[in-house]
C-alpha cells in the first residue's frame, strides 16, 4: 500500500530555495539571476512559487550551492502531484479496458 502525503505538506522547490538558500546567503534575485545567466523575472517567478523548477535551473542551484538537482526535482514533482491530487475528483477519466 502506497503512503499518500497530504497536499499541504508538499513544498514548492522554488519557495524552499528562497527561504533555505537564497535569503540566508543574503543574495539578491538580480545578482543571482546574473550569476546564473537567467532573467530576473524567471528566477523571481520560481522563488515566489509562480513557476515550476526546471531541470536546468536545478543544475544551476546544484553548481552554485551544492544542493542536489535530483532532490530539488523530486521536491518539485511531489509538489506538482500533491496539487493535482487535491482536485483529482474533478479529473473524469475511467479505467481503459485493454483486454482483447
Amino acid at each position: 500500500m502506497a503512503l499518500k502525503m497530504h497536499h499541504s505538506l508538499a513544498t514548492h522547490a522554488g519557495e524552499w530555495l528562497k527561504t533555505e538558500i537564497v535569503e540566508p546567503h543574503r543574495i539578491t534575485v538580480k545578482d543571482l539571476a546574473t550569476h546564473f545567466g537567467v532573467s530576473r523575472q524567471a528566477l523571481s517567478g520560481l522563488l515566489n512559487g509562480h513557476a515550476s523548477l526546471t531541470a536546468e535551473m536545478a543544475i544551476r542551484f546544484e553548481k552554485a550551492f551544492g544542493v542536489r538537482a535530483d532532490t530539488l526535482m523530486r521536491m518539485q514533482t511531489s509538489y506538482d502531484l500533491a496539487r493535482a491530487r487535491a482536485h483529482e475528483a474533478d479529473i473524469r477519466v475511467s479505467r481503459l479496458d485493454l483486454a482483447a
